[in-house]
């Protein structure tokens, strides 16, 4: 099952947390996509994060959604966690030409 990785309640209120999602060594060189599924509701696109680092935010997605990444890590860093941060967290990797993905919770 996914990773509910904000569900512990209050204890991470205001914090920051970092999830990490590693991909294989053949696979150091893909980008990888954030999404977040709050229950009940779609899935929601937050940011990309490619091989060198660089990352950039999906259309509304607050500044304090952050990406980062090195090797074959790719990291989502959400700081001050506030109630509506509880989710799903999912990274998704996709290898071209064809378009096939991999995908992780």
């Amino acid at each position: 099952p996914p990773c509910s990785c904000l569900s512990g309640g209050s204890q991470t209120l205001g914090t920051t947390v970092s999830l990490s999602c590693t991909l294989s060594s053949g696979s150091s060189g893909r980008d990888v996509y954030w999404h977040q599924q709050s229950p009940g509701k779609a899935p929601r696109y937050l940011l990309y994060v490619t091989s060198s680092g660089s990352t950039g935010r999906g259309d509304g997605i607050p500044e304090r959604f952050s990406g980062s990444g090195s090797g074959t890590n790719r990291f989502l860093s959400i700081s001050n966690v506030e109630p509506e941060d509880e989710a799903d967290y999912y990274c998704q990797s996709y290898h071209y030409p064809g378009g096939s993905y991999a995908s992780t919770q």
